[in-house]
């Protein structure tokens, strides 16, 4: 089974509000295509999710959010979704919506209902998820991001790897230079953070990574403007990226 991450910054333009990459959700799907064996998608915000937590103040913490800000984001991530699960539909694939509210309680995974979710991914369908607001109780909400997901996920159901896909070709030394760490074991690399990311931007999705790794499961970064790279990391392939090894 593949987990794969599909990064905001890859299916939307982060630059322009509420804006889906449909040209990058299209090749990518299409790519997909070719994978002979399950697979989970996740996905992130961008400029549709982001967009209204920035705007209402809304973070990973449970707190007592402004109604009228939960109400933003979960539309924004219900329509994006919907957005994914058309295009991997008219591109051949078999999308199947599962909200993050089917298998989590507060901001814990129900572990039985997680690992019903590999059982779907072997009927032809690809279960798709994504970052969401969520109901902690009390009147609290909480951004639980599409990287806590796989990180939730990687834990309980041991995929045999996993795959953020970005809009970069992978984890850089540091963004002067620009220079492209290929395999990563210990050390944690230097990155800047993304502009309008409230769940942390490449520094969540590095230190997801790490704890994935920890586990035994290699970790790809990819650049999901060159789609054949993600196939490539599931074939074994040489490719362009970043592997932290497990």
């Amino acid at each position: 089974m593949i987990l794969i991450k599909l990064g905001g910054s890859i299916i939307t333009n982060k630059e322009k509000p509420l804006t889906p990459n449909r040209n990058a959700i299209r090749k990518i799907a299409s790519s997909l295509r070719n994978v002979k064996e399950p697979i989970i998608i996740v996905h992130g915000g961008g400029s549709f999710g982001h967009y209204w937590s920035v705007k209402y103040d809304m973070h990973t913490k449970p707190q007592k959010h402004q109604p009228k800000g939960v109400a933003a984001v979960k539309n924004s991530m219900v329509d994006l979704n919907r957005i994914v699960l058309e295009l991997f539909f008219e591109s051949g694939l078999n999308p199947y919506c599962l909200p993050p509210s089917d298998f989590m309680i507060g901001n814990k995974p129900n572990t039985e209902k997680v690992k019903e979710i590999p059982k779907i991914a072997k009927t032809g369908l690809i279960p798709v998820s994504y970052g969401d607001a969520m109901w902690f109780g009390k009147n609290k909400f909480y951004i639980l991001s599409g990287d806590k997901i796989m990180g939730i996920l990687s834990k309980l159901l041991r995929p045999r790897l996993v795959i953020f896909v970005t809009n970069v070709d992978g984890v850089y030394a540091d963004m002067k230079s620009k220079r492209l760490l290929n395999e990563i074991t210990k050390e944690m690399p230097i990155t800047s953070e993304v502009k309008m990311d409230v769940t942390g931007g490449m520094s969540r999705k590095i230190k997801e990574a790490f704890t994935i790794s920890k586990n035994g499961i290699n970790v790809f970064f990819v650049n999901g403007n060159h789609p054949k790279r993600i196939t490539n990391a599931i074939n074994g392939k040489s490719f362009e990226g970043t592997i932290f090894r497990g």
